[in-house]
């Protein structure tokens, strides 16, 4: 966190779904920390750029009243608008100049790729579907190795 110039915070999962279900409160654990050493640290304080996305604008300022004023980008749950939201940013922030449609085409295909791969090696649908983020993670960057986003950044 105190590497990175840019942050990314999604508090769409952090509500509980079930009566007796404890609310997530990874995500918003992650912001306040990410917030916090961005200005705590003189080399942050004014370049580090914080994302916030969400279901839905201003349900977390009923919870989180100090986040009231940020910019929060909603994307209703949508996948595709979600992804449509993080491009807006990244292009604001010249990281990318590539539009929506080409981003969602590319995040297609890696899934049809990593879910093939998966299954010729064995995997279930229930394995693939219970994998850990450090793996999904891990996987993108073998896609990225071989030369799948060779049309991207």
């Amino acid at each position: 966190m105190r590497e990175s110039r840019f942050s990314i915070h999604d508090l769409s999962r952090v509500q509980s779904s079930a009566s007796g279900e404890l609310a997530r409160l990874n995500m918003p654990f992650e912001l306040g920390v990410d917030y916090g050493l961005s200005k705590c640290d003189p080399d942050t304080s004014t370049s580090k750029s914080l994302l916030i996305i969400a279901a839905d604008k201003f349900l977390y300022q009923a919870a989180l009243s100090d986040i009231a004023g940020w910019d929060i980008r909603a994307h209703s749950s949508d996948p595709q608008e979600a992804i449509s939201q993080v491009r807006a940013w990244l292009q604001h922030h010249g990281l990318t100049k590539q539009p929506t449609s080409r981003i969602k085409g590319a995040y297609l295909s890696f899934q049809e790729w990593d879910y093939e791969r998966l299954l010729n090696d064995g995997w279930s649908e229930s394995d693939i579907q219970r994998r850990e983020t450090s793996e999904l993670l891990e996987a993108m960057k073998a896609w990225r190795d071989v030369g799948r986003t060779a049309t991207l950044p």
